[in-house]
């Protein structure tokens, strides 16, 4: 007979294969013998050596040939990461299994799913033990589910109504509701499904009423997808880091009085700078301006938990009363954020300007910095227009005087080089101290936030220069031309009004910008900056250089703000390796992942910005849900066959107006001049005209406002031109006199080929002006 040991020796040498009847034929066991064997695998299980599963047996924490995994996590490469469904707590913590998937029309699984894998022999990767492949996806999971609790009388269970339209409604577990109470938003886990009645679920976490910007904002990161808690992993890491005790090889400008200037409630300050005179004879009238970043490339290493789960959110996200940010508050709020009076390692820039704002040359520089000051804009602001306070009083004229003459010069170069000017304010929300919206605003835009941003544009042309010269491997941030179907369709509505654009190609910002300039402070102004909005195509990221269009610069990249994007994370890692100045720069064979990184951090920030704009809409849409029948003054800024979005002057709240609800006429769609044109009367409505609405229904989980009219549109023979024949959408409203429509109409609610194009791209970060330039 074998021993315990040779037992157990084989069953690890043949994982999952390993039955009573191969061991004894391995051995040799025969006749009586098999009722000793029978006797030793009894004693082995009782053990706890070995499990029987499906009639073979392996060793406790071993996996067997064939099995299911939730799929939890991926690594850096993107691959899925799973866990095993069916094992041992006893057994210690469940492996890391790397799950290749298929190719082809078979169902891919994603986050969340449950898979039947099958176990390979491939290399796991320094991230899983085991490798597997997907037999068959069993179940795509969404994970929690989210939605509003609504009691019900005594008897009866309460019940979940969820966000998303396409969920059943969910009786919840009574025993334990968190203290939740009914109108509260809630996210379940199903607990039991069957084929009769509602599914059952129980209570995971509360979120609290759904008048506050908490909940509205938690709907956007489930419905997105988008990471907000960090793992335990991540956070230890984060407070294990430690601030530089020491200068060492950092070059110390302390001595230099860089100041930071950001929104007042700014929690992180990841930039400051500075500029005097050059004193160089030879560069008369030139200046030298000094960008400090906070040197997060010291903290967050290639490879380290905090570098993962830095990639897999891609950038932070801003709502209105917090912030979702891409890296710890350890590192974001604390080491990396450039405190007045403290000692801050950074990533800095100095670059020489000739008197007409033209960059001379410059050079980077990995240095130990002090803050001299915390400033706001309207601090800073005023400071120059000789308001002054306690602080500004010292700065004003060492300090912020000549930041604003060095403003001056690098502004007659961004006025030579004419980068794309469109004037689209954007509303901010001011809410109270409860989380629930007070008042809808549009900023002002300072000079404070134009030398910001043209000194951070300049320091990433700055980074993208030395890099592309280097040869080393960075992602651009690049924006491409207008494509030739929507330069068509621009052209088309400016013949409307009496405008060309020029027929041939290669049109640069400098044409856009004559057109919006002969519409300045006209009424058709903000629908021209609309609409050229509109022709636009979306910034991103590459490693493949093709310019940046809206800027008019031939290369850039971003540098300026790694807290917050791991693009720039990127691009100092890489200054870091191409300039000799540390141990922390690129990894090795990056350049074949920077594709991937690229779109997936492009994806991220499309993502980021639909979640803040929803979020906005969503507090808007609650804001206004009592004020039903109200009627408000607005413009049109959509025209779809199915109706009109309309924006209200007073808050920038959006509503649509379905087409069935205008009036005693058939309307018909103009695409070319973006109008809806009625059949008999010639009334026409038209992208930019102003009207009077009335609030119909608001839709608070949609973020959706349905307005009728409560003015007349504009009568035979005001348009500047007749419609374009041929170009009509067809008939659009319903029968003549038609009620307004049952269901809500949200922005949504078009068909899908016309609904109305984002204003995304033209979104600000932190007040600094082209967060996403």
């Amino acid at each position: 007979m074998p021993s315990k040991e040779d037992i157990l020796a084989f069953v690890a040498d043949h994982p999952g294969k390993a039955g009573k009847r191969e061991i004894a034929r391995h051995f040799g066991i025969v006749g009586g013998a098999r009722i000793q064997l029978k006797k030793m695998l009894k004693d082995l299980a009782d053990e706890g050596l070995i499990e029987k599963r499906q009639k073979r047996l392996i060793r406790q924490g071993d996996l067997p040939p064939v099995f299911v995994v939730n799929l939890v996590s991926r690594d850096e490469n993107g691959e899925l990461l799973g866990e095993p469904v069916d094992w041992d707590e006893e057994a210690g913590t469940p492996p890391r299994i790397l799950v290749l998937t298929g190719k082809g029309k078979t169902t891919q699984p994603g986050l969340n799913d449950r898979a039947l894998v099958r176990l390979s022999e491939a290399e796991a990767g320094p991230e899983a033990s085991h490798v597997a492949r997907v037999i068959k996806v069993l179940e795509k999971r969404q994970g929690a589910i989210l939605g509003i609790l609504r009691l019900r009388e005594r008897g009866m269970p309460p019940y979940l109504e969820p966000i998303d339209r396409k969920q059943r409604e969910l009786d919840v577990d009574p025993v334990d509701l968190r203290d939740a109470e009914d109108g509260d938003l809630v996210s379940v886990q199903i607990t039991r499904s069957g084929r009769y009645g509602h599914p059952r679920a129980q209570i995971v976490e509360r979120f609290g009423s759904m008048m506050t910007e908490k909940a509205v904002s938690e709907i956007a990161l489930h419905q997105h997808g988008i990471p907000h808690v960090f793992p335990d992993g991540v956070e230890a890491e984060a407070e294990a880091q430690q601030p530089i005790a020491t200068l060492g090889k950092r070059e110390d400008w302390r001595q230099i009085p860089l100041v930071t200037i950001d929104p007042p409630d700014a929690k992180d300050h990841d930039d400051a700078v500075f500029a005097e005179p050059d004193p160089d004879p030879e560069n008369e009238g030139g200046y030298i301006a000094y960008v400090a970043i906070a040197d997060v490339a010291h903290y967050v290493r290639p490879g380290s938990a905090l570098d993962k789960e830095a990639l897999k959110r891609g950038n932070s996200v801003y709502f209105p009363d917090r912030v979702i940010p891409m890296l710890p508050e350890r590192i974001s709020n604390d080491l990396c954020s450039l405190r007045e009076k403290e000692d801050r390692p950074s990533m800095a820039v100095r670059m020489v300007f000739d008197k007409t704002g033209r960059k001379i040359h410059h050079t980077f520089h990995r240095v130990m910095m002090r803050s001299a000051a915390k400033l706001s804009y309207i601090q800073a602001q005023k400071a120059i227009e000789g308001i002054l306070d306690e602080r500004t009083e010292t700065l004003v004229d060492g300090v912020l005087k000549p930041l604003w003459e060095a403003y001056a010069c690098l502004k007659r170069g961004r006025d030579a080089r004419e980068p794309l000017e469109l004037d689209l304010p954007e509303r901010k929300i001011k809410l109270t101290p409860e989380g629930t919206v007070d008042h809808v605003y549009v900023p002002e835009r300072l000079d404070a936030h134009k030398l910001i941003e043209e000194f951070m544009i300049q320091a990433n042309v700055a980074a993208a220069e030395t890099l592309e010269k280097k040869k080393s491997p960075l992602l651009y941030r690049i924006h491409d031309a207008s494509t030739p179907e929507k330069l068509e369709s621009l052209k088309e509505f400016l013949s409307t009004i009496n405008m060309k654009l020029p027929s041939s190609g290669g049109l640069r910002p400098s044409v856009f910008n004559g057109i919006l300039e002969k519409v300045k402070d006209t009424p058709q102004a903000h629908l021209v900056n609309e609409v050229v909005l509109r022709s636009q195509a979306q910034a991103e990221y590459a490693p493949q250089n093709i310019g940046h269009f809206g800027l008019n610069l031939r290369r850039y990249a971003h540098f300026t703000s790694p807290i917050r994007r791991y693009a720039d994370l990127i691009v100092h890692r890489s200054l870091v390796k191409a300039l000799g100045l540390g141990d922390d720069g690129l990894p090795e064979g990056i350049e074949a992942k920077l594709d991937v990184i690229g779109a997936d951090i492009s994806a991220a920030e499309r993502r980021a910005m639909l979640a803040e704009r929803e979020t906005i809409d969503r507090l808007i849409a609650l804001w206004m849900s009592d004020q039903i029948g109200a009627e408000f003054k607005g413009r049109i800024v959509g025209v779809v066959k199915s109706g009109m979005f309309v924006q209200l002057t007073d808050t920038g709240a959006d509503g649509f107006i379905p087409a069935s609800t205008i009036g005693l006429d058939y309307y018909r769609y103009d695409e070319g001049s973006h109008a809806l044109i009625g059949d008999k009367t010639g009334e026409t409505f038209q992208l930019g005209d102003r009207v009077d609405v009335r609030l119909v229904e608001a839709a608070p989980f949609a973020g959706a406002l349905r307005f009728e009219l409560a003015s007349e549109g504009r009568k035979p023979g005001r348009l500047s031109r007749k419609p374009h024949k041929g170009k009509s959408g067809g008939k659009s409203g319903g029968k003549p006199g038609g009620k307004p429509g049952g269901k809500s109409a949200s922005k949504s609610g078009a068909p899908a080929g016309d609904r109305k194009p984002t204003r995304s791209s033209k979104r600000a970060a932190k007040s600094k002006g082209g967060r996403n330039r």
